[in-house]
């Protein structure tokens, strides 16, 4: 169900960021479609591959797309067990997106382009950087609720009382922070820009086209729908009805694009020499969190 709903809330997500952003400046804007029929016009397009790359730079987007596809799969939906979900998922889970980057930033180096190098070692940086906040927002709740597995740790969780308040809204927070990072939004990156030496992930697609270009934006659009679903976890309790569960997906979801979409509006791109201590913060907010678990488990004196 998970695999499903997230398939679906990736074909509005980006849209209705656009459709956020040009309302707050006072545009008219493009259909909350028009990301996917910008794809399906790449679908359409013939490649255009420089005799530069190697059989890397064409494989690289599919392996990009079938990771998030598999990481997907690992997540449930409340009252949903997951499909490929076992104990200790969360570690596969995120070493799943770790090798879709990991080929992404081949694909970049591949190409020769030193515009592209730069995006890479920025890309591979942030991700270094943000990998510990979410391994010990997770060990957090495998601690606090005793489950290893994400289908385990959502069911287990409950908002009652103040420290699980605490602990869900800093959970909720650093997945809203690690899916901006991870998608190169805002404050990290600018979608926007187009100066070679400040852009980031956009760089790093310069020389791809046709099918190989839509691959990466629908793996975009789905690593998304996947960090929302995170969120929707987090917020909707395991044993609500499918019936009053879905309409509050959906609403979880909207809310998450407009915010995005709210922030790209009115918020400036950090420079880049602040970002690794922004992301290095996450980390340490993570630690917040562990160390008041271990304070109510009585696990530290």
């Amino acid at each position: 169900m998970g695999f499903l709903l997230a398939i679906v809330t990736a074909f509005f997500f980006p849209g209705v960021i656009l459709r956020v952003k040009s309302m707050l400046s006072g545009r008219k804007g493009p259909g909350i479609l028009q990301p996917w029929k910008n794809i399906a016009v790449l679908l359409r397009k013939d490649l255009v591959i420089s005799t530069t790359t190697s059989f890397i730079f064409s494989l690289a987007p599919v392996i990009y797309l079938s990771t998030i596809l598999c990481a997907i799969l690992m997540l449930p939906f409340p009252g949903f067990p997951s499909l490929l979900g076992f104990e200790g998922d969360f570690v596969l889970f995120a070493y799943l997106l770790a090798l879709g980057k990991f080929f992404f930033i081949l694909a970049a180096l591949d190409t020769g382009s030193s515009f592209e190098g730069m995006g890479a070692s920025r890309e591979a940086l942030y991700s270094m950087l943000v990998e510990p906040a979410f391994f010990i927002l997770f060990g957090t709740l495998a601690l606090l609720t005793g489950h290893t597995s994400m289908e385990g740790i959502f069911d287990a969780f409950r908002f009652s009382g103040h420290n699980s308040f605490i602990i869900g809204f800093i959970g909720v927070y650093l997945l809203v922070q690690i899916a901006m990072i991870e998608n190169s939004r805002m404050p990290v990156d600018d979608p926007k820009t187009h100066l070679e030496l400040t852009m980031i992930h956009e760089v790093m697609i310069l020389d791809h086209s046709g099918f190989d270009l839509a691959l990466m934006h629908i793996g975009t659009s789905l690593k998304f729908a996947m960090y929302g679903l995170l969120v929707a976890n987090f917020l909707i309790p395991s044993d609500m009805i499918f019936a009053a569960g879905l309409p509050l997906f959906l609403a979880i979801q909207v809310v998450f694009a407009s915010m995005i979409g709210l922030m790209e509006s009115f918020r400036a791109r950090k420079k880049l020499a602040r970002n690794p201590q922004f992301i290095v913060t996450l980390s340490s907010i993570a630690l917040v969190a562990f160390i008041l678990v271990l304070l109510i488990q009585f696990k530290m004196i």
